[in-house]
């Protein structure tokens, strides 16, 4: 089987940042408008500024000792311990891929097959679907088949907003680390990955399960939509993108008179730039600014024991009839 996560620059400088963005920037699940205006603006504009304002930001999070990101790590000891936790499986072998930069999708599907795979589970590690993640996997993979003649067999795990598996993992992991915190939190905000709302209006269902995963949470904690709220985070361009917004929100919450806060990032199986340094110090840095005291940040599952049983046991559903 073949985990699949976001993507990641190779390295924390602007040149490995670029290359990065071109691929993600690229494809038109994620920027639908691929015209020449696009390409202009991309290539003229964005590609000659971005690349070193975002190492900077990778520098604040980066894997020193690995000389990679966070995102790489984690997946990494994802694939690794969903191995062992499979270890009663002999015949599963698992492999770990990212949509953009490295390792690539096509070079998971050659480990696997190298090792004798013909049937091949993927799983997006996006909890919720969205054509712009989940649908471009599914896209990449397909590219990869197509310069096959021998193909494996293909199977993809399904989204999972409201797994009762995950709902717990995400109760646990919250339940956990307010218990380490030195105060209680007025307010907790599930921060999802932002997009555009021309996207929600076309169809994307992406918006639709986030606020079902937040709502399962909400039952599952027995806290109320003031207790527990969703929002919008890393938008990008100028175009309306899913609201309310992270940030704003931060700041409303301070100058309304909230102290104290605690953010988590449901909709990320592994913590990356978004939530390290996104959420973990510019969005707590906005919350102080306006008069907060007090935040916290509660790492994503990533390869903790509870995050790893969420990922085996949907992959053990999604394997029946192969085992």
């Amino acid at each position: 089987m073949l985990l699949v996560n976001l993507g990641t620059p190779d390295t924390a400088d602007a040149r490995g940042v670029r290359v990065y963005l071109k691929e993600f920037l690229s494809d038109p699940r994620v920027i639908e408008d691929q015209g020449l205006i696009w390409k202009l603006v991309l290539n003229g504009i964005i590609l000659r500024v971005r690349p070193g304002k975002k190492a900077k930001d990778y520098l604040k999070i980066w894997n020193n000792e690995r000389n990679e990101s966070p995102l790489k790590t984690i997946t990494r000891a994802q694939s690794d311990k969903l191995a062992a936790a499979l270890a009663d499986h002999p015949h599963v072998e698992v492999e770990w891929a990212m949509r953009y930069g490295n390792p690539s999708i096509e070079a998971g599907f050659e480990a696997l097959m190298a090792k004798g795979c013909d049937r091949i589970l993927v799983m997006p590690l996006y909890p919720q679907y969205s054509a712009a993640t989940t649908a471009t996997v599914f896209d990449k993979v397909a590219e990869v088949l197509i310069a096959m003649r021998a193909q494996p067999t293909v199977r993809f795990t399904p989204p999972y907003p409201v797994e009762p598996a995950y709902i717990d993992a995400l109760a646990n992991s919250i339940e956990a680390q307010l218990a380490t915190l030195p105060f209680k939190p007025e307010v907790i905000v599930a921060s999802f990955h932002g997009m555009p709302q021309k996207y929600i209006d076309k169809g994307d269902p992406y918006q639709m399960q986030c606020v079902a995963t937040v709502d399962a949470l909400r039952r599952r904690m027995n806290l109320d939509d003031k207790a527990l709220i969703l929002t919008f985070q890393s938008r990008f361009g100028y175009d309306p993108w899913l609201q309310p917004y992270t940030d704003k929100t931060m700041e409303r919450l301070a100058k309304e008179g909230v102290k104290r806060i605690a953010v988590l990032t449901p909709g990320f199986a592994a913590d990356c730039l978004e939530t390290l340094e996104e959420i973990a110090q510019e969005n707590a840095e906005i919350f102080r600014h306006n008069g907060g005291e007090q935040f916290a940040f509660i790492p994503c599952l990533n390869d903790s024991d509870d995050g790893i049983k969420v990922i085996r046991e949907l992959v053990l559903r999604e394997l029946q009839g192969w085992l």
